[in-house]
C-alpha cells in the first residue's frame, strides 16, 4: 500500500473545509470518535467547486452517530441506517443549509446472485477509503485537525484528471459492479481518462452488471445523462459492451448508415444530436429532452431497408422507436410519466419534415401544436438539434424553415390559444343540445366539434350548434 500523504501537501483543503465540518468533528472528537470528510467532498473541494452536499465516515457504529448528531442537526433521517448510514440537515446563521451523510467505516461485497450488498463494519479509515470506487474519491480529510489521508495518491490522480480504482479494478467492480457504470458517469461528469486497466476490466467483467436492480443503473445513466460531457460517458458504455447490457439500443445504432450519409453511421449522428439538444436547453438540464434525443432514432435497426437506387431506408422508424423507447424505459423502472413524454418525442421527432418549405395548412400547424401538447417546447429543440448535416446551406434552409413554422405558431397561439384547444361547445353543451344523457353518443360529439376546430378554427357559438345539429343528423 503506498504512504499517506503528507497533510501539508494540500493546504488549499484547509482553507475550502465549511466551517459547519470542523464544528461536526469537534462534536465527535468530544465524544471518544473520529470523523473525516470523505468521497466526492474532498475531491470537489479539491476542484473548487464544494456544495451543500457533504459526506463524511467515522469509527462510530450508527446508533453513535445518532447520539452525536440529534441534538445538533436541524433534521434528522435514518433511511440508510441498515446500510450504516445516518442522515442530517444542519443550517447556519449565514443562511447556508447543508446535507450531511456521516457513515461507519465499512466494507460492501456483493456475491455472484446477489442485487444487494452484505455490510461489514470496519476499523480504519485506510480500510474505508480502499473500498471506495475510485482513488479521487478515496481521499479525506480528517477533523477537526484538518489532516489530509491520501493512502491510494488520489491526489496524483486528480491533478492527472485520470480515474483509477484503490485496489485492482477486477476486485473493486467485484465488490459492487455498478462502479463500472460510475466510471463512465464521473468520466463525463468530470471530463476524466478512465485507466486503461479500469477500461480492461469493465470490458471483461461486463457481464456483472446483471446482478445489479434496474433503479440503479437507471440512476447512473441518469447522472451521467445530466452531466457536462454525456458522449464521453456513453461512448465508454458503448466501447466497454456494458451498453449491451443495459442499453443495447444505442449499442445496435454503430451498425446502421444514415440514409443520407451525412455522418459515418446513425451512432455518431446520434451523440452529436445529444450535444446539439443540451446546447439549446435554457433552464437547466432537461432529462426528457435528453433521453429523446439519446433514443430518437433507436428504431432504425429494426426497420432498415436497402432501396433499389442504392439507398438505405429507415420508414416509419419513429413509431418503432417509440414503442422501443417504452419497452427499455419500462424494464429500466422509469417513472410513467417519463416514459410516455421521451416516446412522444421519439414518435413526433420527424413530423416536421412533412412542412416541406412552408405548405402545411392552419388545420395542419394546429394538430402539431395539439399532438405535441406540453412537450412543443421540447419538441422544438429535439426538431433542431436533429440536423447534423455538414452542409451548411442546407443547415441554414431547414433553420429558417422551422423559424416559420415557429412564427405561424406563435401567430396562431396569439390569436386562437392552440396551447389550449377545446372544441367550441364543452360537453355539458352537447348534452343539453342534443337532449341526451352522459355517454358514447356525447365522446363522438365532441371528438366531431374538436376536429372541426382544428380544421377550420375557432367557430361563433351559433355555428356549432349548427354544425352538432348537422352532425346529429347525419348519425340518423
Amino acid at each position: 500500500m503506498p504512504n499517506p500523504t503528507n497533510a501539508a501537501q494540500t493546504p488549499q483543503a484547509h482553507h475550502r473545509i465549511e466551517p459547519v465540518a470542523e464544528d461536526l468533528g469537534r462534536l465527535f472528537s468530544a465524544a471518544g470518535h473520529r470523523l473525516a470528510l470523505v468521497g466526492g467532498s474532498v475531491r470537489d473541494t479539491l476542484l473548487g467547486r464544494l456544495g451543500h452536499d457533504l459526506d463524511f465516515t467515522t469509527d462510530a457504529r450508527p446508533e453513535q452517530v445518532l447520539a452525536v448528531l440529534r441534538p445538533w442537526a436541524d433534521a434528522l433521517w435514518e433511511v440508510g441506517i441498515a446500510f450504516g448510514t445516518v442522515g442530517a440537515r444542519k443550517d447556519t446563521p449565514e443562511g447556508k443549509s447543508f446535507q450531511i451523510e456521516v457513515t461507519t467505516y465499512r466494507s460492501e461485497v456483493y456475491d455472484r446472485s446477489s442485487r444487494k450488498p452484505e455490510v461489514s463494519y470496519g476499523d480504519t479509515i485506510e480500510e474505508d477509503l480502499l473500498r471506495r470506487d475510485f482513488t479521487v474519491n478515496a481521499m479525506a480529510v480528517a477533523l477537526p485537525e484538518v489532516e489530509f489521508v491520501d493512502p491510494y495518491r488520489g491526489l496524483d490522480d486528480l491533478a492527472a484528471r485520470v480515474l483509477r480504482t484503490p485496489g485492482t479494478p477486477e476486485a473493486s467492480f467485484s465488490d459492487d459492479p455498478l462502479r463500472m457504470m460510475r466510471a463512465a458517469r464521473f468520466a463525463a461528469q468530470l471530463d476524466f481518462e478512465v485507466a486503461p486497466e479500469v477500461v480492461t476490466a469493465m470490458t471483461e467483467m461486463a457481464d456483472r452488471i446483471s446482478i445489479v436492480s434496474a433503479e440503479r443503473v437507471r440512476d447512473e445513466l441518469n447522472k451521467l445523462l445530466l452531466s457536462d460531457h454525456p458522449r464521453k460517458g456513453l461512448r465508454l458504455l458503448v466501447d466497454t459492451g456494458l451498453a449491451d447490457r443495459v442499453l443495447p439500443e444505442l449499442s445496435a445504432l454503430r451498425l446502421e448508415r444514415d440514409e443520407h450519409f451525412r455522418h459515418k453511421d446513425v451512432y455518431e449522428h446520434t451523440l452529436t444530436v445529444l450535444e446539439q439538444a443540451i446546447d439549446l436547453e435554457t433552464d437547466g438540464p432537461d432529462l426528457t429532452l435528453r433521453l429523446a434525443a439519446l433514443l430518437h432514432d433507436i428504431g432504425k435497426p429494426k426497420t432498415r431497408r436497402f432501396e433499389s437506387d442504392g439507398r438505405v431506408s429507415f420508414h416509419h422508424h419513429e413509431v418503432v422507436g417509440a414503442k422501443l423507447v417504452k419497452a427499455r424505459m419500462t424494464q429500466l423502472k422509469y417513472p410513467n410519466d417519463q416514459i410516455k413524454d421521451v416516446a412522444r418525442l421519439v414518435e413526433l421527432h420527424l413530423r416536421f419534415h412533412g412542412y416541406g418549405s412552408g405548405e402545411w395548412t392552419d388545420s395542419a400547424v394546429r394538430r402539431y401544436v395539439r399532438d405535441a401538447g406540453p412537450l412543443l417546447e421540447q419538441l422544438h429543440k429535439l426538431t433542431r438539434s436533429d440536423c447534423t448535416t455538414r452542409n451548411k446551406r442546407k443547415a441554414a434552409a431547414l433553420s429558417r424553415t422551422y423559424d416559420g413554422l415557429e412564427e405561424r405558431i406563435a401567430a396562431l397561439m396569439e390569436q386562437e390559444e392552440l396551447d389550449a384547444i377545446r372544441p367550441d361547445l364543452d360537453g355539458n353543451q352537447i348534452m343539453e343540445i342534443l337532449g341526451v344523457p352522459p355517454g358514447p353518443l356525447v365522446g363522438r360529439a365532441y371528438q366531431h366539434l374538436l376536429e372541426l376546430r382544428l380544421e377550420n378554427g375557432p367557430m361563433e357559438h351559433d355555428e356549432a350548434v349548427a354544425a352538432l345539429r348537422e352532425w346529429q343528423a347525419a348519425q340518423g
